[in-house]
Order: C-alpha cells, then structure tokens, then sequence
C-alpha cells in the first residue's frame, strides 16, 4: 500500500487506479463484503473524498457507481506545483517563450538519456513499453500497461505529478511524447487517447507497431 493514503482509506486508491466502480468491484478488491466497502465509502464520501451517483443499465435496479472527487483527487501529490508554476512563470515573463520551450525540452533530453540506460533498442516492444511503465511509476505516474487484442498496447498514467505546471505550460506534455517515442523507437506509432488536462481521470496511449 502506498504511503499517501492510509489502510482504511484503501478504496480512495482502487478509485484512483481503476476510475469508476461498483459496490461490489470495490468490496472484491477490498476484500471485505459488500457492507464493509459500503462502511468505508460512506466514511470517505462524509470527509469528501468519494461520491457516488445513480446509473441505470438497461433493465433491472440502477447500480450506484463510486469515483473521486477533486479532494480525493488531491490526495495524490503534484510535485512542488506551487513553486514550479513559479518558476515557470518568471521565466515566461523574464526570458520569453522561446527560452522556456528550450529549458522544457532540455529536460526531456535528459529524461531521455536516463531512461536508455535502462529501455535498449533490442529489447521487445513490449519488454520497452514495460520498463518505461515501470520507471514512470516510480516518477510518481502510477503507471501501468496491458496488451490489447490486436497487438498493440495500451500504457496508462493514473495520475500526473506535474499536472500544475502541465496545465500552465503545455510544453510539458509535448516533451512527455517526443521522450516516449524517442525511447520507445521511431519506427513505433504512439497516440494519446485520454489526457487529464482534457477532463480525463488519467493519460493513456495506444502503443502498436508503425
């Protein structure tokens, strides 16, 4: 269990990982009944860290569906966002735009020496997407990848550490592609297919060969 949340606030990080889910998804992750998920979600929804709404599939009594509020959102860390939209502000206004696309990309280029040392050329598609799942969890990503049925790849971010100074800069987000693709091979086609700062729980991205 990560260290951000407590033992009995563990749903606020199934909710995180998996997005939306039922009573019972959160009990058989739990690992409890349906009556104690209830008990500790009704305790996180009182602190306001959970909420659920009312769906109706089809026929059949509607299913009450569990998520994450902003508050339960904000548990998770944005590393140092104060100081790092700060920071990128000053420089926005005291050496320009250009200067801070080239500071942004500078940093890319290291993330990208740093991951080669790890992600080699010979490696399998998947042995790459693997890695670099592995390494962006530990960057504070919650990042994991599943292999779909035709092949390709699916590499998810549950949550952005940066996410504040993404949404004040979308350089950052460039920079994120250009260092997959770069580690990952050019020959490789990569295509984001949800972003959190487009109203998404999470960053996801098809990975398949070109």
């Amino acid at each position: 269990m990560n260290n951000i949340v407590s033992e009995n606030e563990r749903a606020i990080w199934i909710l995180k990982n998996k997005g939306e889910q039922t009573i019972k998804e959160i009990a058989k992750e739990l690992n409890v009944t349906t009556e104690g998920a209830r008990f500790q979600l009704l305790k996180l929804a009182n602190e306001g860290f959970v909420k659920s709404e009312s769906r109706s599939k089809g026929r059949g009594r509607p299913q009450q569906i569990w998520s994450l509020t902003e508050q339960g959102h904000n548990k998770f860390p944005d590393t140092h966002s104060g100081l790092t939209v700060k920071l990128i502000e000053k420089i926005r206004q005291n050496l320009g735009e250009e200067a801070l696309d080239e500071i942004i990309s500078a940093a890319g280029e290291d993330n990208i020496e740093k991951y080669q040392q790890v992600i080699k050329k010979d490696d399998t598609l998947e042995e790459r997407v693997k890695k670099l799942a592995e390494i962006r969890s530990r960057e504070g990503y919650m990042a994991n990848y599943e292999k779909n049925d035709d092949g390709s790849f699916l590499l998810t971010e549950n949550h952005c550490p940066i996410c504040s100074a993404a949404k004040t800069c979308q350089g950052f987000c460039k920079a994120e592609l250009h260092t997959f693709q770069t580690v990952l091979g050019k020959e490789i086609q990569i295509k984001r297919v949800n972003h959190i700062l487009s109203g998404a729980r999470r960053c996801a991205y098809k990975i398949e060969k070109g």
